[in-house]
């Protein structure tokens, strides 16, 4: 593993980390880019990303900006005053991106999009660059999409803790509060304001973000897990389907087909299913290099 920093095109300073396989970059299979789901560190995607990179793909992780490693040291205690919303995310994903191009010349790039990590590149300025995206565990974060368990508490959490502990911190203090992490006011406020829409974002943001997530031709493969305690499938569909003019399908998931008791919106990630789970995930990779020649 290798320790990166990247800067974006505004000069914020993104940590990156590139997984080699143990052949030489000339010979890797692929290029894959994990994109990480919100107030997730990188860290939380280390193991997977080994193993992909044992499989002989080229592999990148990030943290986006003010959160992780990208935390400026200053700002450890508080995030306070730090200015970021989900565009400037999006901007630091398509940094990783140009990043792992340059690492990976010539080689297919694809992304695996953790939740809000899987929302986003249709936003990307490199989105002809993408050459097959797989979801998982994402879907609308409209709050009626959301599965029940969360319904049942979220609009205290949009109505009342939000508003509040961002007006008193001045950014939304969530280690303290156990709920998500802490996220830039920006962030939070935005994302509030996408998961009160029924639109979420290609709502709340209007007809430049449609058109943006339309022009997306990429294949999209969602993985949906039947015990997702956040989304549900009808939010994978609402999200899958703002992709409108790219191959997609999705993947519904359940414990028993990896022989499991529960895998969660967070198990994807867990060691115990490399041979299930993540092995699937490889095997669309090659499939969306196959579907990809053919197009060409």
């Amino acid at each position: 593993m290798e320790n990166v920093e990247l800067q974006t095109p505004d000069g914020a300073r993104i940590a990156a980390r590139l997984f080699r396989p143990d052949s030489q970059v000339a010979t890797a299979r692929a290029a894959v880019l994990i994109g990480p789901a919100m107030g997730v560190r990188q860290e939380f995607y280390r193991p997977f990303a080994r193993w992909l990179a044992e499989q002989g793909y080229l592999v990148a992780t990030f943290d986006y900006r003010g959160m992780g490693d990208s935390r400026p040291r200053e700002l450890a205690r508080s995030l306070k005053g730090f200015e970021a919303d989900l565009f400037d995310w999006a901007c630091d994903y398509d940094t990783a991106i140009e990043a792992l191009r340059a690492a990976a010349p010539g080689l297919p790039l694809y992304l695996l999009g953790h939740s809000l990590g899987a929302q986003l590149p249709g936003l990307l300025r490199n989105r002809g660059r993408v050459d097959g995206l797989v979801s998982v565990a994402a879907g609308s974060g409209y709050w009626r999409d959301n599965a029940p368990r969360t319904r049942r508490t979220v609009l205290y959490f949009w109505h009342v803790l939000v508003p509040l502990a961002t007006r008193l911190y001045g950014y939304f203090p969530g280690r303290r509060l156990r709920k998500v992490g802490d996220l830039p006011r920006g962030v939070i406020l935005q994302w509030r304001r996408w998961c009160l829409h029924p639109g979420y974002h290609v709502g709340a943001e209007g007809h430049h973000v449609q058109q943006a997530f339309a022009e997306a031709r990429f294949p999209v493969v969602a993985f949906s897990m039947s015990d997702d305690e956040l989304m549900t499938e009808r939010g994978t569909h609402a999200l899958v389907d703002c992709y409108r003019n790219a191959p997609r399908r999705i993947e519904r998931i359940t414990p028993q087909d990896a022989n499991v008791g529960r895998i969660g919106h967070f198990g994807f990630f867990r060691e115990q299913f490399e041979a299930t789970l993540w092995r699937r995930a490889s095997e669309l990779f090659h499939g969306f290099q196959s579907f990809n020649q053919e197009m060409t």
